[in-house]
């Protein structure tokens, strides 16, 4: 009598998946999921590898097998024999450069700026580091409704928001606007200057400054009108192709921009 084949064995556990093993080749982005270090592999020494995060923070951990997350998966590093160590390079914001990166999935968290210029600006400069941290930058057009925004988004654990705003100084209207607001899973922060513009230093641009516009004027416009530079899309071009690194903007940008990635890379 011939036996029936039932197939695989129904009493049997599901198989559990395999994790990859993935050369740890220098520049290969990961992650240890137990301290939330996410870096660049620099270099092997015999069963560790050393990690480096976008601002040169060098940290040590074991090769163990599924230890860290590459993509977002349980990965196995293991070591490339005779690989030459890559020596680290800069990104124009000063930061650790990942050579061959592919951008990390993005994170349910934002950071919202004022507008296309300053999102503009902000890719200019940190266009690698946030895609190393996988954060998305999204232009608000202006923060006159940004309470309603907030609540709209309704920010937790994993969906921080970090908001960039221009002219953040006490009196100021947008300081007004931001007054208030107050939830542990948001950071407002921001720059002294009338507009985005204004935070590229003039040097940058071959100016000896940037001209005062009289109260009650587009200061944009106004701008263009005193050095000549047509209109105000035409003068924006000028000043992004003038910006080539951090060295070309001014300091109270850098400690913004640098402070709202921190903030919505720390909680993944």
């Amino acid at each position: 009598m011939r036996s029936v084949n039932y197939g695989k064995d129904i009493l049997a556990g599901p198989r559990r998946r395999k994790v990859p093993e993935i050369p740890a080749e220098p520049g290969l982005v990961v992650e240890d999921p137990a301290s939330g270090f996410c870096g660049a592999v620099l270099r092997v020494e015999k069963d560790t590898v050393v990690l480096e995060d976008r601002h040169g923070k060098q940290r040590l951990f074991p090769m163990r097998p599924a230890a860290f997350l590459f993509e977002g998966r349980p990965a196995t590093l293991v070591p490339v024999r005779g690989a030459a160590q890559a020596k680290p390079t800069r990104s124009a914001s000063g930061s650790v450069r990942v050579e061959g990166l592919r951008a990390r999935t993005a994170r349910g968290s934002r950071i919202w700026v004022e507008g296309q210029h300053d999102a503009e600006l902000v890719e200019r400069i940190w266009g690698h580091d946030l895609r190393v941290e996988g954060v998305v930058v999204e232009p608000l057009h202006g923060v006159d409704d940004l309470p309603g925004l907030l609540a709209e988004f309704a920010p937790e654990r994993g969906r921080r928001v970090g908001v960039l705003v221009d002219h953040l100084v006490p009196g100021s209207k947008e300081s007004r606007l931001v007054e208030g607001i107050d939830d542990p899973h948001v950071l407002i922060t921001g720059h002294p200057f009338v507009d985005i513009w204004e935070a590229v230093k003039p040097q940058a641009l071959g100016i000896a400054g940037w001209p005062r516009v009289p109260r009650g004027t587009d200061w944009k416009q106004g701008v263009c009108a005193e050095l000549g530079w047509g209109e105000s899309a035409d003068g924006w071009r000028r000043v992004l192709s003038s910006v080539s690194n951090f060295r070309d903007v001014e300091a109270p940008l850098l400690t913004a921009v640098e402070r709202l990635i921190d903030f919505v890379s720390e909680d993944g």
